[in-house]
């Protein structure tokens, strides 16, 4: 008999459910709901530019509003569909009651960004995250070795360690911290679980020191944190169990059966990976407002320590496997900026920029920009680098410095992917998620040339939602594991962008310049005179171009 899963996908600006056929994956129904609060759902602060928060009020009405929308859409019946699956921006902490309640729901905080949902890229908290981070050089530094020898002003203890200390009334009101990807399912059950996912790689959790950080060193950080520690469980879990059955409330909210299991929730980009078919020796690139680059190894083989990255963490992508994260800050949010902010050639859009984009060749703009828009989350782990375009003149074009942007970022990614290799993960294909590898064919055939490697597309634009609908299909008992799973229900396009050698070899000249500002304006130790860099950009240009005439 035909059955169905509910996959559920929280991002930085909306949320999406689709109803997925679990024979094949198929997509039968798909709805959309962009978050009411702030600016394209994201709540800042005039003042400080690092402040972003989401309430979570548009969590809930995005719920409800999304699940019966698909459902109208797929025409399913509601008994057949067999379990839910859940992914959420991470690091994304609620502060809650004792009932689970987000703060920002109840009398006392409404309205108040403090008692709202610290959105991944609030990156108000980096004097705490400095804090935790030395505090751990000095007592703990096997909790920087996870997770890259830096701990995130994204991440989770900075956030409540920052909310302490300018929001006391809400750090005091609040029972807890819950990450989005385990408030929903919470939600959803009446059952709090947290995911190893979000807790291994924000949350400073290790089966190798027996889950969360140890009250002693949160006390020594702050003893604040002291009491937020005490209330958290001594165990997490793999998106392969179920955080509990859909309670009446909700079911009768969806229009579901009551009790059908939903999984263990899962950040929305390692959920990506693994609706993208994700296996060792695959990294899966999913690329949206920022990017993760996500690969997995083997628990049968100890992995070292990889500094830059945002951890290696127990089970936080596929059970029985190590999960590692890396990624970039900011992507689409930098060709967002270039379009909506600087509003280049009297308002030309994303296609108008990225079609003459294309017709350029590799170093014929004469540009190199760093993709340090929004910081450094990979592997410099410094959210005070700022972007850059070096090489502009009164000639450059809009869609020269599109292209530029584009190929920072391709740059960037290849410093993260050199990295994990470095360290002996095996890497022997890349496959690409999200709009971006769908809809900008010049993005992926660039990455294709400056990683030097075969670019996959995976063949489901919602990669995100259908991992979680396929966590939806193992906690249902569908399929026994992940890796049957995927062989059902997730698939790679046909289009595949190879490596063109005379664009290598431009590109590799390139990336030399690019790491040179890389390390002159990202590292303490290189100070080599930069006098040729413009001069060597100049002569790359005037070749290029003397070899279009």
């Amino acid at each position: 008999m035909a059955s169905y899963t509910i996959g559920l996908d929280y991002g930085t600006n909306s949320v999406r459910a689709i109803i997925v056929d679990t024979a094949d994956g198929t997509i039968c129904g798909s709805q959309v709901y962009a978050y009411a609060h702030g600016d394209m759902g994201v709540i800042g602060d005039v003042k400080d530019p690092n402040v972003a928060r989401q309430h979570p009020a548009d969590y809930l009405e995005g719920l409800e509003l999304t699940v019966r929308g698909a459902l109208s859409e797929a025409g399913v019946e509601a008994a057949k569909v067999v379990g839910i699956g859940v992914d959420a921006t991470a690091s994304t902490p609620l502060p809650v009651d004792a009932q689970g309640q987000a703060l920002a729901l109840t009398g006392a905080f409404k309205e108040d960004p403090d008692a709202m949902a610290w959105l991944w890229k609030d990156h108000s908290s980096l004097a705490e995250a400095n804090e935790i981070t030395a505090k751990a050089a000095a007592l703990r530094p096997e909790y920087l070795a996870k997770c890259g020898g830096t701990y995130s002003s994204e991440w989770y203890w900075s956030k409540i360690l920052h909310c302490a200390r300018v929001a006391p009334k809400v750090f005091a009101a609040a029972h807890d911290w819950i990450e989005l990807p385990d408030w929903i399912p919470f939600v959803l059950t009446g059952q709090l679980k947290r995911c190893l996912c979000a807790a291994g790689h924000k949350g400073l959790y290790c089966t190798d020191w027996g889950g969360y950080a140890d009250v002693e060193f949160l006390a020594a950080v702050d003893p604040c944190l002291m009491r937020i520690r005490e209330g958290l469980p001594d165990q997490a879990y793999h998106i392969g169990h179920a955080a509990g059955g859909l309670n009446a409330e909700w079911a009768n909210k969806l229009g579901l059966p009551e009790g059908i299991p939903v999984a263990i929730g899962i950040i929305d980009a390692h959920a990506g990976a693994v609706g993208s078919g994700i296996q060792p020796g695959t990294m899966v690139k999913i690329m949206g407002t920022s990017t993760c680059d996500i690969a997995v190894a083997s628990l049968e083989k100890k992995l070292p320590d990889i500094p830059g990255i945002c951890g290696v963490a127990h089970e936080s992508v596929l059970p029985g496997c190590y999960g590692l994260e890396a990624g970039q800050a900011a992507v689409g949010d930098i060709f967002n900026w270039l379009v909506h902010k600087i509003e280049p050639g009297r308002g030309m859009s994303h296609q108008d920029l990225g079609e003459r984009a294309a017709m350029l060749k590799p170093g014929e703009s004469g540009l190199l920009a760093l993709d340090w828009n929004n910081g450094n989350r990979s592997t410099l782990t410094d959210p005070e680098l700022t972007g850059m375009i070096l090489g502009l003149t009164l000639h450059t074009t809009p869609a020269e410095t599109f292209r530029a942007l584009v190929e920072a970022t391709a740059f960037g990614a290849r410093v993260i992917i050199e990295r994990y290799k470095e360290y002996g993960v095996s890497i022997e294909r890349v496959i690409n998620c999200g709009g971006i590898s769908i809809k900008s064919p010049m993005t992926m055939q660039i990455y294709a040339d400056v990683l030097g490697c075969p670019m996959e597309v995976s063949a489901n634009e919602q990669s995100c939602a259908l991992g979680a609908a396929m966590a939806g299909a193992v906690v249902a008992g569908v399929y026994p594991d992940f890796g049957t799973a995927a062989q059902a229900m997730a698939s790679v396009s046909e289009t595949v962008y190879e490596p063109i050698t005379t664009n290598q070899e431009i590109y590799e000249r390139l990336f030399v310049l690019y790491q040179r500002l890389h390390d002159l304006f990202g590292t303490k130790e290189y100070a080599e005179n930069q006098f040729d860099l413009m001069k060597e950009l100049i002569a790359i240009r005037g070749e290029v171009r003397r070899q279009t005439d």
